[in-house]
């Protein structure tokens, strides 16, 4: 049986992007949002792998694309642990290197959930060992997201009017996390009936307003947690009741506590 090991990594001078190595993990994830692009991989074992209502089995040899604030959980077939890799890039950093592709100003979101490609699953392997051990650099990641983004985005639509809508409250549920903002708040805001507003946000995005925003708080928690910031501070800054409150919602969307999660850093 291998032994349970987590890592995270963050290079100062890479600061748009973190990975992750689980190493034989079978801890469960709950639904949840990830405000930066996902890439991930499994290195041993197999997952059940729900992004956005849709299913699929992974095993190694193809890569994970989760795009930023899409629902999703990728979870043990049964009991048996999985060993598998995660790199996180802040959209805009990928919006600048897809404007070198594209004819876009904003991050253009991948138009799958799985790629089943050889060579760039190997590219991603070697990437990742290299962020993993500090050898990294700028370069590297910006020839991998290129490869990866010719073969997964479509220059986009002009946005309607209700997406724009979505993505302003988005905006305001990720701003000023240590005070409450109830619906009620927001629908009167934008001149729209809550239920209304709560339907259109959940079509959009899979989850309600409330769910958004407690996403929000543990990504905020994480970024202060990795500046060594004390997890009881960290709570009250991110809104939460107190540390208990942020540690049962951090555990169960990434599957490691705050401590265990700071401890990298």
């Amino acid at each position: 049986m291998m032994e349970h090991r987590e890592q995270f990594v963050q290079n100062r001078d890479l600061a748009f992007a973190e990975a992750r190595r689980s190493t034989g993990s079978a801890r469960h994830f709950k639904p949840h949002l990830h405000r930066r692009l996902s890439i991930g991989a499994i290195d041993r074992g197999e997952v059940i792998y729900e992004v956005d209502g849709q299913k699929a089995r992974l095993g190694p040899g193809a890569l994970a694309l989760i795009n930023p604030d899409t629902l999703h959980a990728c979870n043990p077939v049964g009991s048996q642990a999985r060993s598998y890799f995660m790199l996180y890039l802040e959209t805009s950093w990928c919006a600048k290197v897809q404007k070198t592709l594209f004819s876009t100003d904003v991050f253009l979101p991948l138009d799958r959930i799985c790629l089943d490609h050889e060579h760039l699953f190997r590219r991603y392997r070697q990437l990742m060992d290299r962020l993993l051990g500090g050898q990294a650099n700028e370069s590297d990641l910006i020839a991998f997201s290129r490869a990866l983004f010719l073969r997964t985005c479509q220059a986009g639509e002009p946005t309607p009017p209700v997406r724009l809508r979505i993505e302003q409250l988005k905006k305001e549920l990720s701003t000023d996390l240590r005070h409450p903002l109830p619906l009620e708040t927001l629908a009167r805001r934008h001149g729209i009936n809550p239920y209304t507003l709560l339907r259109q946000f959940k079509k959009a995005t899979g989850v309600t307003p409330h769910a958004f925003r407690l996403n929000r708080q543990i990504s905020r928690a994480r970024e202060l947690l990795r500046r060594g910031m004390d997890p009881a501070t960290v709570a009250t800054e991110c809104g939460f009741y107190d540390q208990s409150h942020m540690h049962r919602h951090f555990r169960a969307m990434t599957t490691v506590t705050p401590g265990e999660y700071q401890q990298n850093f």
